[in-house]
């Protein structure tokens, strides 16, 4: 195209090459429509129009004036600072032969509901993606709806999180422009994405595709799991497929809707015969395969696409180039936008909902599910309340906490220690919890692309030889993980069982109801063994401390306060004090046992050879005997453990697990649940490496299992990749990073040629 000055232009008029004219946006859709790929047809307002509507109108000076010396980080003044340049832009008329020239525009392409999109002229650069920080609108209809969007578009351009992004990228707010292109609306029966490179191996002989009944937009949202495509480019062919049951479907409102008005668009219900079907067919999963792999040669680099079906016809709405291809041991790429909060990243993930505030949990029944609790710290009276939780976000505690503990096991984001959530933020506000970088954000924010389903699909084809594990505390998602690709449970707490229970074992002793509490702890267990037989499930004998336990009916009876219940009465220590509570779990154990031999034991907190010697024979006493089909494991979390390693293996054990959290703890002297300590908090401190390497090298040397439950391989590859190279057997994780876990296990015994 040859460049001139018009403020209008046609798809058909542009190529990719056009970007200081129309945008990321409006290239790609005029190269693909030269390129003879079925795109909806449309029209483009160019930066030229805008750059003619800030100089005519001498707002330049008055933006520069409105922006400077601003602090971005200050969410107060960008957002005020960003409000007055939008309504500085929208307080002046458009020019009335740039408005008259829209109209016309919008009258050739034949009127009827369009979509008015901005287009950054710096959009979809490979060093810097502008895509998602100036806004979209829908459904317009009307020649003066569509000049009015078009104006808001241009506004947009100094949305608040359009300004951060720009400073943070150090571009000029004058060096971008903005084009807006004007396209007839799709009325999609089906919609979805196509990735023409697998985004989690980065395997470019695969298509994947996510599919979904209605609007792109329920995808976008997060609030439609769609169906799942993986297309061998060879053929094409179609490798596997996951079909999500879908109830609802998000679709246009097709009355008189002024532009951005909210309900333009609205959710109905899906017809109970098609909930389960597949949202497109094998033909057209392969037509569109085949249409992603045109489009991925012309442009001669993966293609992350957006697509709708109409009247049978497939349209391809968007199309632009993968730029954030990573590892898939990375975490998400943090968000560009104002921070309300920051805290520790407890359990990664994306989720926005409304915030309800608990400071007590005898108000948990005031959550609903995908609301997001807020509280100053949880606790096991919480968890209720925290499984219909979207996400967590607590003043206190650190990523060893509760919270923590028990949103990796729910699978679902959570920031902890923020100081001042429950202060700062507002019942019913809306938030987006980043659990993976510990920030919480003003409103919804969401992704182009849910991949989890893409990951969980490739991961769970992955082989080790190293053992995964998973760390599981709850009965109910017993069943659900044991479907994973994981290869037992590496710790079943007995804590959140007993919590459950409600009840001290001294006072169940006391008052005569021995048989009660063992049948339910035997309830408790017997879901884990049952679910994941005949893998093994390594149960955690009970490790509450004497603050824990005085929470407990009757505690306050049994337990004396102590200044560091941390150091204090907990673990081996207890059993061999209060013989009569743990034979009532060892009943428990024996009666799962019967059925489900695959049940095992950890002993935990063990701070002397003797003290595992005195355990071992009560255990032995109450039937409880190493052989074949059971095995004894002691946790390795105290220095002493380190020291005494070999004499601890002489005492006749079958594997050690590593506590990798408390072990770092008492090696470095940190309270692991330290807000202002949580940086020296670190498993890939030297002295910890240390300890991590006797321990793992030992046990490989007199032949017993290692493995690890903390939560450091979770969280640092390279230290997952150190154990492996040690000879680690097994490393047990929360479930949220069993794929994450099992690959980089994969890469690390690659590397080695184990």
């Amino acid at each position: 195209m040859q460049k001139t000055p018009e403020a209008i232009v046609w798809f058909n008029q542009v190529t990719k090459n056009d970007i200081p004219i129309v945008g990321g946006k409006g290239a790609n859709l005029g190269e693909m429509t030269a390129a003879k790929i079925p795109v909806p047809p449309g029209f483009i307002v160019t930066a030229n129009a805008y750059y003619d509507f800030i100089a005519a109108s001498e707002l330049q000076p008055r933006i520069k004036s409105a922006l400077e010396n601003l602090d971005v980080e200050d969410s107060k003044a960008l957002t005020a600072a960003a409000g007055a340049v939008k309504q500085l832009i929208m307080d002046t008329p458009l020019p009335p032969d740039l408005a008259g020239k829209i109209k016309e525009a919008y009258a050739t392409l034949g009127e009827g509901l369009v979509a008015v999109r901005s287009s950054a002229t710096a959009e979809d650069l490979p060093e810097a993606s502008f895509a998602g920080q100036q806004s979209t609108y829908l459904n317009i209809e009307g020649g003066d709806a569509v000049v009015a969007a078009v104006q808001k578009c241009w506004a947009s351009l100094f949305e608040p999180r359009a300004v951060y992004y720009r400073v943070e990228q150090r571009f000029d707010h004058f060096q971008v422009g903005i084009a807006v292109p004007v396209q007839r609306m799709v009325q999609s029966v089906t919609s979805g994405v196509v990735f023409t490179i697998e985004p989690i191996t980065n395997d470019p002989s695969k298509i994947v595709i996510e599919a979904i009944y209605g609007l792109g937009e329920g995808l976008v949202s997060g609030e439609i799991t769609p169906d799942l495509f993986i297309i061998d480019k060879e053929g094409p062919s179609i490798v596997s497929r996951r079909i999500s049951h879908q109830d609802r479907r998000l679709v246009r409102n097709t009355g008189n809707i002024e532009a951005g008005a909210e309900g333009s668009n609205y959710w109905q219900g899906v017809p109970a015969a098609r909930q389960e079907q597949q949202k497109l067919s094998d033909d057209d999963v392969i037509k569109l395969a085949e249409l992603a792999i045109h489009i991925e040669k012309h442009y001669g680099v993966p293609q992350d696409i957006e697509w709708a079906k109409e009247n049978g016809d497939i349209f391809i709405v968007q199309s632009r180039p993968v730029t954030a291809i990573k590892e898939s041991t990375e975490m998400e790429p943090e968000i560009k936008r104002p921070i309300l909060l920051s805290g520790a990243a407890a359990s990664p993930g994306l989720a926005s909902g409304p915030v309800k505030i608990i400071l007590d949990p005898a108000n948990i029944d005031q959550v609903f599910t995908g609301d997001i609790l807020v509280a100053e710290m949880t606790t096991p009276d919480f968890v209720p309340a925290m499984k219909r939780a979207a996400a967590i976000v607590t003043n206190r505690g650190g990523r060893t906490s509760h919270a923590a503990i028990v949103s990796r096991e729910l699978g679902i984001p959570c920031v902890v220690g923020t100081g001042e959530a429950t202060s700062l933020l507002k019942t019913g506000q809306i938030i987006t919890v980043d659990g993976a970088h510990g920030k919480v954000y003003d409103g919804k924010v969401t992704r182009r692309i849910q991949t989890s389903s893409v990951v969980s699909m490739v991961r769970d084809a992955i082989k080790t030889k190293t053992r995964v594990y998973v760390n599981l505390a709850q009965p109910e998602l017993a069943d659900l993980v044991a479907a994973r690709n994981v290869d037992g449970v590496g710790l079943l707490r007995a804590e959140f069982i007993v919590s459950a229970i409600g009840k001290h074992p001294n006072f169940m002793v006391e008052t005569g109801r021995q048989e009660e509490f063992i049948q339910k702890l035997y309830d408790g267990i017997l879901p884990f063994a049952k679910a994941f037989h005949p893998r093994p499930v390594v149960y955690r004998t009970t490790d509450f401390k004497t603050n824990e336990y005085r929470e407990l009916e009757g505690g306050d009876k049994y337990e004396q306060p102590e200044e560091n219940p941390m150091l204090g009465y907990r673990g081996a220590s207890r059993y061999i004090r209060d013989i009569e509570s743990f034979k009532m779990e060892i009943e428990a154990i024996k009666r799962v046992r019967k059925d489900y031999p695959n049940l095992w034991v950890m002993i935990p907190f063990v701070r002397t050879v003797d003290e595992l010697i005195r355990t071992k024979e009560i255990l032995e006493a109450e039937g409880l005997k190493r052989g074949p089909d059971f095995k004894l494991w002691m946790m390795t979390e105290i220095p002493a453990n380190i020291f005494l390693m070999d004499k601890f293996i002489d005492v006749g054990i079958d594997g050690i697990s590593i506590g990798s959290n408390d072990l770092t703890q008492l090696v470095l002297g940190v309270d692991r649940d330290s807000e202002k300590l949580q940086d020296t908090f670190d498993e890939r401190n030297e002295a910890v490496m240390a300890a991590l390497e006797i321990a793992v090298t030992t046990a490989k040397r007199r032949g017993i299992t290692a493995s690890i439950c903390g939560q450091a391989p979770s969280v640092y590859p390279e230290l997952t990749e150190k154990l492996v190279s040690w000879g680690i057997t097994s490393v047990s994780v929360s479930p949220d990073m069993i794929g994450t876990t099992r690959e980089i296990i994969a890469r690390a015994e690659a590397k080695l040629k184990v």
